[in-house]
């Protein structure tokens, strides 16, 4: 056997073991949920086929195009308002001199505070018995007096939504800072010896140069923001009337709530497809504009 293939042989056993882990846990219920998706079940006994039934049943589900626009509209807020927010303060970071470490820190610590326990907390502020409004109340400011962030049909998909962006936006902020500092500076000295202004240096030089991150963590947040379950499910398990449904929460309704696995299985796999859709584009547009080289 030649050295060439005693490496690539050597390279396959290291990764047969996270390739069988991923085959047990990712592709085997990957493909059930594909078979399962075209069946009537109820998550016990007996599957019945039903063909493409539960694909033509999301095409006329008020909930399921009503999770998806949440959905959307949760991609859009995620792929503006957090990524605004760590560009700006990556940026700010890059030209602070003093106490730099301390504001990575600062921002980043919610990112590493669990789900549940950020939640549980903002689940107290938000609280119109005993959160900011009431509090303020006591203190003669009314403004927040009739306000109920979480149960308001108006308010509680925005408000799901920025306590999400809270815990987000730091770990944002920590990966462009990374990016920026790898910008070559020489390219800021002749952008300033031609008179660039602070925007112009951000938009033609450091922009540019952080591209490849900056499209990585849109495709990233994109794949997220169809999978996001976890601070919904907590803050208000879809509700109030479906206001923050989105298609995790819909599809965890479905499977476990209704016992109706096989339609559960339906909206995982529009789910993966999503995703799927996004990857492929993503790679697409890496190959055409050459990011590889």
């Amino acid at each position: 056997m030649t050295s060439r293939r005693r490496r690539a042989l050597m390279a396959w056993l290291f990764m047969l073991p996270l390739l069988l882990v991923n085959g047990v846990v990712i592709a085997g219920p990957g493909l059930s949920s594909f078979y399962y998706s075209f069946t009537s079940w109820s998550g016990v006994g007996e599957a019945k086929w039903v063909g493409l039934d539960n694909y033509r049943r999301l095409l006329t589900d008020d909930d399921f195009l009503g999770a998806l626009l949440n959905n959307l509209w949760w991609t859009l807020f995620f792929l503006t308002v957090p990524m605004a927010m760590g560009l700006l303060g990556a940026y700010l970071l890059s030209r602070t001199r003093r106490f730099g470490i301390l504001f990575r820190i600062a921002y980043f610590i919610p990112y590493i505070v669990a789900t549940v326990v950020s939640s549980a907390i903002w689940q107290n502020i938000l609280s119109p018995d005993y959160g900011i409004g009431a509090q303020l109340s006591k203190l003669g400011i009314h403004w927040l007096d009739d306000v109920n962030f979480l149960g308001d049909g108006r308010l509680a998909l925005p408000s799901v939504a920025f306590v999400n962006n809270w815990q987000w936006w730091g770990f944002l902020l920590v990966v462009f800072l990374a990016a920026m500092q790898g910008v070559d500076p020489h390219l800021y000295e002749a952008a300033r010896l031609d008179g660039a202004s602070p925007w112009n240096e951000f938009w033609h030089v450091t922009l540019p140069a952080i591209r490849p991150t900056l499209v990585f963590l849109m495709l990233m947040t994109v794949i997220w923001s169809f999978l996001v379950f976890d601070y919904v499910y907590i803050l208000t398990r879809g509700g109030p009337a479906g206001a923050t449904e989105v298609l995790g929460t819909l599809l965890y309704t479905a499977a476990f709530g209704e016992h109706e696995a096989g339609y559960g299985a339906a909206v995982g796999i529009v789910m993966a497809l999503i995703s799927f859709l996004v990857v492929c584009t993503y790679l697409v547009i890496r190959r055409v504009r050459r990011w590889d080289t």
